[in-house]
């Protein structure tokens, strides 16, 4: 059998696993539904304020959100050096990091939907109901692997396994005479 995949050599159980479309649907969404989006709010709002008043206040949300993104890009960063300062998992301050590392993105990107999201992402009121949706989805992509034994390590850390005799040698002194 030469398949890419367990079991390639044919019948029911040879055949390539189907992918979830999900992750297919989210990026047509990103990628054809958010332009599209973005197109429609632009044009409403530069027919209700004109076109030039409509560039000034996308121009005045990118520098405002370059300045929130900065502030709260720093309070994250001090909050994951203290944490690793007190030797604690830092995963509240790395998911705070992404989003607004993602949020900041947004925030300077044109467009008035991407930057109410990128708002919604950066800012300290709503970033908890994503951090626990990030949390959530890296949850739901974890691989749960029974027993605690990870592939390509042999033994468990609670059992002991071979022991090797030999001297430690100090690079700096060389060998012992």
């Amino acid at each position: 059998m030469s398949g890419a995949w367990p079991g390639a050599g044919g019948g029911a159980g040879g055949a390539r696993p189907r992918r979830r479309g999900r992750l297919g649907w989210v990026l047509v969404l990103l990628f054809v539904g958010m332009p599209l989006l973005e197109l429609y709010v632009l044009i409403q709002v530069g027919q209700v304020i004109g076109a030039w008043w409509t560039i000034a206040l996308l121009v005045l949300a990118s520098v405002v959100g370059a300045a929130i993104v900065r502030r709260e890009g720093a309070r994250a960063w001090r909050a994951l050096v203290e944490a690793l300062t007190q030797g604690r998992m830092p995963h509240r301050e790395l998911a705070d990091g992404a989003l607004v590392l993602i949020g900041g993105t947004l925030l300077l990107t044109p467009g008035f939907a991407t930057d109410l999201l990128g708002a919604l992402l950066v800012l300290p009121l709503t970033r908890p109901v994503f951090r626990g949706l990030l949390a959530r989805v890296v949850a739901s992509r974890l691989l749960v692997v029974p027993g605690g034994r990870f592939p390509g390590f042999p033994r468990d850390a609670g059992r002991p396994g071979p022991v090797v005799r030999g001297d430690v040698v100090d690079p700096d002194e060389g060998p012992q005479r």
